[in-house]
């Protein structure tokens, strides 16, 4: 898969860390002590660029605070009411945002976008209002247009993200239960028309059935024969 010099490490799960040529780094979405999917190795994080956080689930934003202290990002990026949790958690450089909004950061730009999915933040035995879940277009200076889709079924909106924002690789979950199947992510790579895509979300516990292997025989039903699917373990980089 060609990603034009931008390396993307799977973490585990629904978390990935993605750098570009230059070492500039954004990690996507911080379950990295509690992942059980996550190697050991992965899990002593230096100097980050970038958090981008999709939404407010315990598999997304356990580890957010031990991460961002540690690996101390420049900027953490989430929906409006999610940041303002996180402040009020004592994370540091904080971004808020909106779906729509683009933020320039000179190396690569984020536009925030809609996910179909919850987003109740956790919090002993209750579930606070984390605004909605989202996704990210990533645009990289002389690099890929990469789409970060986060939890979320197929919505036919997919399709404006293909007219508006053009990417080329999808990182999209496959697991199916809590987000969609291999089923609805070929349907997504079609209304996208990505050239490539990197599954996530799958294999971290049995209900997450979704197999990249049945990704491609889906892709295949739809003559979409020629979308790469990553071959991808927790723990590999790619690119």
């Amino acid at each position: 898969m060609d990603l034009r010099g931008i390396q993307v490490t799977w973490y585990g799960h629904g978390t990935f860390m993605l750098k570009t040529p230059a070492g500039k780094t954004i990690l996507v979405d911080p379950w990295v002590h509690g992942n059980p999917s996550c190697p050991e190795a992965l899990k002593h994080l230096s100097k980050l660029d970038l958090m981008l956080i999709t939404h407010a689930h315990f598999d997304h934003i356990a580890d957010a605070v031990q991460v961002a202290q540690q690996a101390q990002p420049e900027k953490v990026v989430g929906i409006f009411e999610l940041a303002t949790y996180l402040q009020g958690k004592g994370v540091a450089n904080v971004q808020d945002m909106n779906k729509g909004g683009t933020l320039d950061f000179g190396w690569v730009s984020v536009t925030m976008v809609h996910a179909d999915h919850s987003c109740g933040i956790t919090e002993g035995d209750q579930i606070l209002y984390g605004g909605e879940a989202v996704g990210y277009i990533l645009r990289f200076d002389n690099g890929p247009v990469i789409y970060f889709s986060g939890d979320t079924n197929v919505f036919g909106d997919m399709g404006l993200f293909h007219i508006l924002y053009r990417p080329q690789i999808a990182i999209l979950p496959i697991g199916d239960h809590y987000t969609m199947g291999p089923r609805e992510a070929a349907y997504a790579a079609k209304l996208l028309q990505v050239s490539g895509v990197i599954p996530g979300h799958h294999g971290t516990f049995p209900l997450l059935t979704g197999t990249p292997a049945e990704l491609r025989r889906q892709l295949a039903e739809l003559g979409l024969s020629g979308v790469e699917v990553a071959d991808i373990a927790p723990g590999q980089t790619i690119g």
